[in-house]
């Protein structure tokens, strides 16, 4: 390689790098823990944090274009699609994942799906019950059209049937 070569190689990968905003180290709040981030673009998709760097695998990748919602997790308690959300536009905010739901799977939205035998493959169900959890919290006692409107996430399955009577359960036992 010239010197030239490599001065322009230099320089490529020193624009390259300045196009992304680095964290030597930031933190962030998962499930309840602060977490450490070590050299992660603050423009890498939470989604691949949490599963990359975090090794929280519940959350899953469906389409990256925040079309399935596979992805779901809860921002301060609201349901965004990861794929989609910086890490470095999360701050000091609270980060939700499946994992932390419930430790052991006894969030009524879990143990609903479990009572109604939603999942078929499963692929989108982790996503499917954020999204209810966040519907619920917002409103305890939704018609099947709020469901439905609620609930917009993609089941390749076509598991719909079995996620609104899980979401209904769900709700009848958040009120007691």
């Amino acid at each position: 390689m010239t010197i030239r070569a490599t001065v322009v190689a230099i320089q490529n990968l020193t624009a390259s790098k300045s196009m992304h905003r680095y964290s030597v180290m930031a933190t962030i709040n998962v499930n309840g823990k602060v977490l450490e981030l070590k050299d992660v673009p603050d423009s890498t998709p939470l989604l691949w944090v949490l599963r990359d760097h975090l090794g929280l695998t519940g959350t899953k990748y469906g389409c990256g274009v925040s079309e399935c919602g596979a992805c779901t997790v809860h921002v301060d308690g609201e349901a965004i699609q990861s794929c989609i959300t910086e890490v470095g536009d999360i701050g000091e905010a609270n980060v939700v994942t499946i994992e932390g739901l419930s430790e052991d799977g006894s969030h009524p939205v879990q143990k609903a799906w479990a009572e109604h035998n939603v999942p078929q493959c499963g692929y989108c169900q982790v996503g499917q019950m954020m999204t209810a959890a966040a519907l619920l919290k917002e409103n305890n006692d939704p018609s099947d059209e709020e469901i439905e409107e609620g609930m917009w996430n993609i089941c390749r399955c076509g598991t719909y049937p079995r996620i609104r009577e899980a979401v209904k359960a769900a709700a009848k036992e958040m009120k007691k």
